[in-house]
């Protein structure tokens, strides 16, 4: 896997059945649309018509919520099929999926759920995370989920593992970083700790999204704006990775289209101003090529 050969899309939102017909006949002007694998594998209908009509005039990429990839029963060969025969109509991108389990003895509980960070969970996910991409043909990127409980047994922290995991299976990452913010404040650590720790050529996609705070816990929720400090952990993450491609979530309490926009062009402008600042730090070469725009600095200590 090579940062270098996945694009640089620019500033997205995720496809929603709400904006279907927005979308369709004002072709709004967002770079790019997320797509939930689960939801279009089918054989025809409105949802296959309103997506063959989005590619046809945006990039995209899938993301899925069901590989269960962290759980202990078999991966599951037909989701799989589906999932490629989709991606070679549509031509996505990219694939994602989340670093968890969804599931286990044939039975879906509908959440993400964490994995112990321990060698025995790191060797077994990236296993499967290769057998993934080998009936993909194509690499994948990993998301690191939100939590609100932590393993006893584990021997690592959060951002050790997902690192681990990208290396030793060879595949990229979706950091989430409404995510990091959520599980630092649930489980009282520091996020710059987690940026500064995940390996800067394997990031290529972020989600920014909002959630709910109910004083003790955040919850992930994707039904808020984005908060001003999860904006705060967004513009220290551009310092760090560069240019990686950026989309808004929000799955509940759906606005009008008009504020995904601002949302996603709120992205860019974070994004545009600090590529405009100065720095005495080594460019990163990889961005300028990519983009076209001022390179970002590999890394930065705020």
């Amino acid at each position: 896997m090579k940062r270098a050969d996945f694009p640089f899309l620019g500033f997205g939102v995720g496809l929603r059945r709400p904006h279907y017909s927005h979308i369709v006949e004002r072709r709004p002007k967002v770079d790019w649309f997320e797509v939930v694998s689960e939801n279009f594998m089918v054989a025809g209908g409105r949802a296959i018509e309103v997506l063959e009509d989005v590619r046809a005039h945006y990039p995209i990429v899938l993301h899925g919520v069901s590989m269960s990839l962290g759980s202990t029963d078999p991966l599951n060969r037909d989701y799989l099929k589906k999932l490629r025969d989709l991606a070679k109509r549509f031509d996505p991108a990219w694939i994602s999926d989340h670093l968890c389990w969804t599931g286990v003895g044939g039975r879906n509980l509908h959440d993400l759920l964490p994995l112990p960070y321990t060698e025995e969970a790191l060797s077994h996910v990236v296993t499967r995370i290769r057998r993934v991409q080998d009936t993909l043909e194509r690499p994948m990127l990993i998301e690191n989920v939100s939590s609100y409980l932590a393993f006893a047994d584990s021997t690592m922290t959060e951002w050790e593992f997902i690192a681990e995991i990208a290396e030793q299976a060879d595949c990229g990452i979706l950091l989430d970083i409404n995510n990091i913010f959520v599980s630092a404040f649930n489980h009282r650590f520091d996020p710059n700790e987690y940026l500064d720790a995940i390996p800067v050529e394997r990031v290529v996609q972020y989600h920014l999204a909002g959630h709910s705070d109910h004083g003790t816990h955040l919850l992930d929720t994707h039904d808020h704006p984005v908060r001003d400090e999860v904006w705060a952990l967004y513009e220290r993450a551009i310092r760090r990775f560069g240019a990686v491609s950026a989309l808004v979530e929000w799955d509940d309490n759906i606005p009008e289209f008009a504020v995904l926009m601002e949302t996603a062009d709120r992205a860019r402008q974070i994004y545009d101003a600090a590529a405009r600042t100065p720095t005495e730090q080594s460019l990163d070469a990889n961005s300028t090529e990519r983009t076209g725009k001022p390179a970002l600095p590999a890394d930065h200590r705020a």
